[in-house]
């Protein structure tokens, strides 16, 4: 869907005009479940009803929503993961889903626990090697799913090349852009059909809102979704809805201060003797830079890295730190930091999937870069 104006500028205006009783310029928190009819019967109403199937300032956020990823359409839910469940429930028992081997630990639970129980075949593979995922396609499956940068091994997918293998067989291109937001990369100009966010992270940005978000331009897949929205219920409230739009205003400028801070952290963790490996795809000897330079405006705010001295110094270094916070999330004002193994994707910990212990994620914040890097020297210190 074409914008006249910016991104810049739609983070502030799409979806909020002023507001037509007071002339409120801020959209209004509409703290109400219900609403007068205009008669006994749907046919006669043609305003809202009843705020899970829609409330203005759920609309106005969803129409913010679309605009950012240039979409036709886009839905709130009460989380990132309402959000993913509901594009799951696209599928049907018997299709096939290709989902991509470095994943959110909440994905893989849903994934497993859920999705293969309702008897949905699964197949878990590394989607930046097309050619796997050209031999895993099979005549049912259905869609493929993917995170790009990925969580928290930071990969990065070709989602043109993906989009045009999956379109080739009739398979529908699902990808969460919560790491890289619209300001970094925007997957249906690319190919992509369905953009799922955990809007909880970067586009509220300030750690203190739970919602989902999917984008998408197809008529019939919205018809879709809107009905599972509103029939399973997993809808944003008015207030956290209100929430999102005020963290949306900042996003562009809150996204450029991440990536300057987290491409300076990265290069300088790669000159500590502590150590051993930093993932990050701005950094040149990252195995997927040049696809990063060419499908993203920049490389993203966050970093995962592995200390030399395995699990025991990573511990000692995210429970040292002061400004890097132990906490799960990421995406917001603060620098977070966390072992994924046990936290956030400790689902994962007896399958094929599972993430190195000693591996760090960091969520890089916008304090100011000198103070990032001598918080994580000192938690470093003693360690080579």
């Amino acid at each position: 869907m074409t914008q006249p104006y910016k991104l810049e500028t739609l983070a502030i205006h799409a979806g909020q005009k002023p507001d037509p009783t007071t002339g409120a310029v801020t959209m209004p928190i509409y703290q109400t479940s219900t609403f007068v009819l205009d008669g006994p019967s749907r046919d006669e109403t043609k305003g809202y009803i009843y705020s899970r199937p829609g409330n203005p300032t759920r609309a106005a956020l969803e129409a913010n929503l679309a605009a950012l990823e240039g979409a036709a359409y886009g839905l709130a839910f009460a989380s990132g993961m309402a959000a993913i469940d509901a594009v799951t429930r696209l599928l049907h028992p018997g299709d096939h889903l290709l989902v991509t081997d470095d994943v959110y630990g909440g994905m893989f639970r849903l994934v497993e626990n859920v999705i293969k129980q309702a008897g949905i075949d699964v197949t878990w593979l590394d989607m930046a090697d097309l050619d796997s995922v050209r031999q895993a396609i099979r005549p049912n499956t259905k869609m493929a799913w993917l995170e790009t940068p990925t969580n928290p091994r930071l990969k990065v997918m070709d989602i043109a090349d993906l989009a045009e293998l999956a379109h080739a067989h009739n398979i529908l291109l699902a990808v969460d852009n919560t790491f890289a937001t619209p300001v970094l990369q925007q997957p249906l100009a690319l190919g992509a059909d369905i953009v799922v966010h955990s809007a909880t992270k970067y586009l509220g940005g300030h750690s203190d809102l739970v919602l989902g978000a999917v984008m998408l331009n197809d008529d019939a897949l919205y018809e879709k979704l809107a009905m599972l929205q509103f029939s399973a219920g997993a809808v944003a409230g008015p207030y956290d809805s209100w929430l999102l739009m005020r963290g949306i205003k900042t996003l562009p400028l809150r996204v450029e201060r991440h990536c300057q801070n987290a491409m300076a952290l990265a290069e300088w963790l790669t000159e500590q003797p502590a150590v051993a490996q930093v993932n990050y795809p701005g950094l040149s000897d990252h195995p997927q830079h040049d696809l990063a330079k060419r499908q993203m405006r920049d490389f993203g705010g966050m970093i995962s890295m592995i200390p030399k001295g395995g699990f025991e110094a990573a511990r000692q270094i995210v429970t040292r730190t002061k400004l890097f916070v132990l906490a799960v999330s990421l995406g917001g004002v603060e620098s977070l930091a966390e072992l994924p193994a046990g936290m956030t994707h400790a689902s994962m910990a007896e399958s094929d999937l599972a993430i190195d212990p000693a591996l760090i994620r960091l969520s890089v914040g916008v304090e100011h870069i000198d103070d990032l890097k001598a918080d994580l020297a000192q938690a470093m210190a003693g360690l080579s």
